[in-house]
């Protein structure tokens, strides 16, 4: 017991409630009483769900892999006009949503935007004259995806070729070895760990998306669990579609690792100095800045501008008031959450510092896994505990005092910011940890000689040396919840509408320039971090 730690009773408690959701999703496995919507759902669309889920996450894994990889070699092995800046702005297209490129695509490709419009004045064609692809489909959904999610890719990838295969690279020229060879021989086996990692996170998002699959029309199972949920009014079917869904995540995660058998990727040579790029000249710089050019065009630079332009030009009947309390609730759940989400990370990171235990360690990876599960399966996940909660008190209130109280948790906001520490918690505990993990132990036996207690040398010496940390972890969450869709969707009060949800409504109603604001109001919340991480990319590799 010497190193028992009474912190490590709290990330009991807070594992535990992280992983309520998940567990009441797979309870409802067995649970009866769906027959007949069970039953729907098989002969009319359960098929639809699994068939375009896993052309989605093939699709994703190609695009992804193959722009994310590409990108990430060109800007880190090779020297050619604009890598400077490609190497920090191709991370630019995660301030996008993908429900918001999608929209933004439909209504510039569709027959009546403008790039139909240009064709048929510019030619003086009519519909019958030509062919244009319409990009409400699953293909279509693929390429939103792709543009939006390869910088998990990138930047893994881009990591890893900088760090791993600097010595490897300089002793395969010395042997005569071409880049090409070099390429597929030596870098790209190891980056395969980072590359299936960036992939992974890709697939997540794919799987736990709402807003662009239910705007194009592609039935996947995020779209049958809101479907269950509210047009059938089946919310153990609900659970059952979660919990084949979760399936899905953790297939995902077992076929990576066991692709990799029982191969190592490490590299065996000290010398890892960052090596000169190689210089490209001519069509080789030429196509290099082409391959870098279209991902951030058609990932950021396109879609920003069609933003601003619809906000500035066609105005929006939405700004004004309702705009400020869209904002307001966005900010109010965004902030709550990102808060709680830093101190609960920084008193379970603390707690497995002291604790030094498999179980603190153990209890802390239980937490994280919630970034794994998509947003619906969450809100399905806490809505059935919590409402059962809820009935509960509300019987025990009535029968103490004589009135009803109503919905005490489900009926505001406390609901839905436990959904989100659930599934977004992860991402401060690990920069949090990370961070906590470069102070030396030594600074805490400094402390202990001075007389100070656990909790004074958290509060007194830790936290101002992890304050940029904490400020960091903060704007992730604080990001991430501005831009969760399927949860706010399933949770939110009545009546109580953020900047994502104002998004999808109006967009979903072909209302995108009233969208305009609200959505470019995400995309530059959603810069925040980014402009920081490309600085600290801009600064990783000094020439």
């Amino acid at each position: 017991m010497r190193n028992f730690s009474p912190l490590l009773l709290f990330s009991l408690l807070v594992a535990a409630l992280a992983a309520l959701p998940v567990a009441s999703v797979g309870l409802n496995l067995l649970a009866g009483g769906t027959g007949d919507t069970w039953s729907h759902l098989v002969q009319t669309v359960l098929g639809d769900y699994v068939l375009n889920s896993l052309l989605l996450c093939l699709g994703v894994t190609l695009g992804t892999a193959l722009l994310g990889v590409s990108t990430a070699w060109l800007t880190a092995m090779h020297e050619f006009p604009g890598r400077r800046v490609f190497e920090w702005a191709l991370v630019l297209p995660m301030a996008v949503p993908a429900y918001v490129m999608a929209y933004l695509y439909t209504d510039l490709l569709q027959f009546v935007g403008p790039v139909q419009t240009w064709l048929r004045d510019t030619f003086d064609w009519t519909r019958a004259d030509y062919w244009f692809p319409d990009v409400r489909t699953l293909g279509g959904a693929v390429g939103m995806f792709v543009f939006v999610l390869y910088p998990y890719v990138y930047l893994l990838a881009r990591n890893a070729f900088l760090e791993r295969a600097s010595g490897m690279l300089e002793a395969a020229r010395t042997l005569g070895v071409g880049p090409w060879p070099a390429f597929f021989r030596i870098s790209l086996p190891l980056a395969r760990p980072a590359i299936a990692a960036g992939v992974a996170l890709a697939l997540m998002e794919t799987l736990a998306d709402y807003g662009t699959v239910a705007y194009f029309g592609v039935d996947t199972f995020t779209t049958g669990i809101y479907r269950a949920w509210f047009s059938l009014g089946d919310r153990t079917a609900a659970a059952q579609l979660s919990a084949v869904l979760l399936g899905f995540v953790i297939l995902l995660v077992l076929l990576e690792r066991s692709s990799r058998g029982r191969a190592r990727y490490h590299n065996t040579t000290g010398r890892n100095r960052p090596m000169p790029g190689q210089r490209l000249h001519g069509a080789w710089a030429l196509l290099a800045f082409l391959a870098c050019l279209l991902p951030l065009f058609l990932g950021f630079l396109l879609p920003a501008g069609l933003l601003l332009r619809m906000a500035l030009l066609e105005g929006d009947a939405q700004f004004g008031s309702r705009f400020l309390t869209l904002a307001g609730n966005s900010f109010t759940l965004a902030g709550l959450t990102a808060g709680l989400a830093v101190c609960l990370a920084l008193l379970l990171a603390y707690g497995a510092r002291l604790s030094k235990t498999i179980l603190a360690q153990g209890l802390n990876r239980l937490v994280g896994l919630g970034y794994a599960v998509p947003g619906a399966v969450i809100a399905v996940g806490v809505l059935i505990p919590v409402t059962r909660l809820d009935t509960w008190l509300a019987g025990l209130w009535t029968e103490w005092f004589g009135s009803n109280p109503g919905l005490i948790f489900t009926g505001g906001i406390a609901a839905l910011i436990y959904a989100y520490l659930v599934r977004f918690l992860a991402v401060a505990l690990q920069t949090v940890d990370s961070s906590l993990g470069k102070i030396t132990p030594s600074m805490d036996d400094a402390a202990r000689s001075l007389g100070l207690g656990q909790a004074a040398t958290l509060g007194r010496v830790h936290v101002p040396i992890l304050r940029g940390s904490l400020f960091t972890a903060a704007l992730l969450v604080f990001v991430d919840v501005m831009k969760e869709l399927p949860a706010t969707l399933v949770m939110r009060p009545f009546n109580f509408d953020t900047l994502a949800t104002q998004t999808y409504t109006l967009a979903s109603d072909e209302r995108l320039a009233e969208a305009s604001t609200a959505a470019l109001a995400i995309v530059a919340v959603g810069l925040l971090p980014l402009i920081a991480l490309s600085r600290q990319i801009a600064n990783s590799r000094k020439k």
